[in-house]
Parts: C-alpha cells; structure tokens; sequence
C-alpha cells in the first residue's frame, strides 16, 4: 500500500493505522532523507523517492502497489501527477486534500477517464470533505433531496501543520483572497467580511461562536453526488482565530498514539421543507482521525465494498452508515435525529 509523503504529520498517522490493520506501507515522497529516517524507525517497511515532477519515478515507485494514498500537500501540486500516475498503474487513488480547488480539479479532470478505467478515485477522505459528507448523506435516509446541508466544526483548538498553512496559502492565492460559498447549485465568489453567529452544538461543548462560511470541502464532496443547492460550513472562532495567529504552532502529541489534546464535534443538519434531520460526531484530533478514514476507504475499495466508479466522494462510493459504524473504535457517534421544526 503506496503512501505518498508518508514522513508527513497526516503521512505517519496513516502509516501506524495501515500497520495495525496488517497492511505493508510503502514509504513514498519527495525528501529521500526523511524517507530513510523513517525507513530505520521503522523496520521492515521500504522506502522509494519519487517526485511529482517526474512521471517516471511515480511509475516506479507505484509498480506492484496495490492502492496509493496521497498524503502530501499543497494537493494542487500533487494530486494531478499521483492520480494520473495511479490510472497508469491501474490502482485505486485516494487523498486527504482539504483544498477546495484540487478537490474541484479531480472532478473535473479525472471524471471521465477514472470511469473508463474502471477505478475508483476519492478525493478529500479526511476530516474535511470526507467525514462530513458521510455524515451528511448517513443521514439524509431516504431524502433524494434536501433544501439546504450545515456543518459546523466545534473544534477545541486548531494548532496547523506546515502543510496546513501551505495548503492555505495556495488556495487562496488560487481564489485571488477571495471567499467561496456553494448557493442556488453552485461556487460563487466574494469579498465580502466573514459573518459570525452562534452555533447550538450538543452537550458538552454547548453554544460556541462561530465563523459562518469558513467554508470546506464538504462544499465539493456533498453536491458531487446530494441534490442540495444550499451547503455551509462553519468553524468554531476560537479555531478559525488559532489558525491565522501569526505565532501559530503545530501539534503536540499528548498520548501514545502521537494524537494532540484538540477535540472536535462535527454537527451536520439537513433540512428538506419542515423536516430537520441531525447527526453529530466527536473524536480527538483531526489530523489523526483522517488517517482511519481514509484506510478504511482503501480497504473497502480493495475488498470490493463500492458503490461505483471513478471519481467519487466517500458518501457516494460507500455506505455511508455502515462506513461510519466501522469508525467507532476513533470517533462517537450520535445516531441521526429526525425531527419537525
């Protein structure tokens, strides 16, 4: 199993979780010296350089592999090459991008020829993009649309990681420091200053102030395959403040996993006419948490429990309430609420 910037903060997490679930990583990425670091620190596991700017070394390093995970960010740098290097290898690709617009350019680009090839390729199978469109179409039941999809991050902190930032950087340089907002059906562009409200979540965290619009990638994965024209995102303000602090630092594990202390609620609202649907999820950092996402992704992929081909969001290519119970053993999860206003 090729996992590309495997000595990245995100890249380690989903090395342990392939290991504990029997499976051999392959050490993939661009610096040859932090692949041999952690080729020692980890005994038995091969490491192989290859870079996004040579197509050819990505061939080598993906011949014999059964699927690759993109760990490595800005992804609007590497996920073109991995994908089109995966569809040469004919594997399945899956990524951990949070950036809206490489979320955007897998869709566009890969649709037609992922499909043809008969394979499938998942962007955003993270914490942003693929837990909340699980959530989201988890609990959507048997609605085959709804009027608008809300989900806010009550995250405790956010502590940034060098790829974070770069990622950042890149997006909003690719959007001209403009917002996006998904309305009527589509991204629109804007300047306009972010508004803030408050959010009701669940005990314990309670109602928290929120930066409405902090906008995700759940604005690409869910209306790739949810006929909902209206999708928020929303960031807890004390998160959203933590991450733009010029002084901002990264992680700290706290525990023998190497997770930090942040905690996170996901609280996802549906609603269709005058009937509100919830679903709600917690856990423990959300670096860490992307890592047994997109393992079991690969997973059910390899062991043919898909809905489709191609390019595909996780809420469509998999079960989405069945993908959510295997999680139990990394997050909590509140059984979905149906109720009238």
């Amino acid at each position: 199993m090729a996992v590309f910037g495997a000595y990245g903060h995100t890249g380690r997490f989903v090395v342990a979780e392939l290991r504990e679930r029997g499976y051999v990583p392959l050490l993939l990425g661009r610096d040859q010296d932090k692949l041999l670091a952690m080729a020692q620190d980890q005994p038995g596991l091969e490491a192989q350089q290859a870079s996004v700017d040579d197509p050819a070394s990505l061939d080598r390093a993906l011949d014999g592999a059964a699927a690759v995970i993109n760990c490595a960010g800005p992804f609007a740098s590497t996920a073109g090459p991995l994908v089109e290097a995966a569809l040469r290898a004919g594997i399945p690709y899956v990524d951990v991008a949070a950036e809206i617009e490489a979320n955007l350019d897998t869709f566009t680009h890969f649709a037609e020829r992922a499909r043809a090839a008969g394979t499938v390729v998942v962007p955003a199978m993270a914490f942003y993009g693929g837990l909340g469109d699980l959530l989201a179409t988890a609990v959507m039941g048997d609605w085959t649309s709804a009027d608008e999809a809300h989900i806010a991050y009550g995250l405790s902190s956010w502590h940034p990681t060098n790829g974070t930032i770069v990622s950042g950087a890149v997006s909003g340089q690719r959007r001209g420091g403009r917002r996006v907002r998904y309305t009527r059906g589509q991204l629109e562009y804007h300047n306009d200053a972010m508004p803030t409200l408050e959010w009701p979540f669940p005990a314990p965290l309670g109602t928290q102030s929120v930066i409405a619009e902090f906008t995700m990638a759940d604005v690409v994965t869910i209306p790739s395959h949810l006929a909902i024209p209206e999708v928020r995102t929303y960031m807890a303000a004390k998160a959203a403040a933590d991450l733009s602090a010029p002084d901002a630092s990264a992680p700290t594990a706290v525990d023998e996993h190497g997770r930090s202390a942040q905690t996170f609620v996901v609280d996802v609202i549906v609603r269709s006419g005058g009937a509100e649907r919830r679903a709600v999820a917690t856990g423990q950092d959300i670096y860490a948490i992307s890592a047994p996402l997109a393992v079991e992704a690969v997973d059910r992929i390899l062991t043919g429990r898909t809905r489709t081909v191609g390019v595909a969001s996780a809420g469509a290519v998999f079960d989405a309430p069945d993908f959510l119970r295997a999680l139990t053993a990394h997050l909590s999860l509140h059984s979905p609420l149906d109720a009238r206003d």
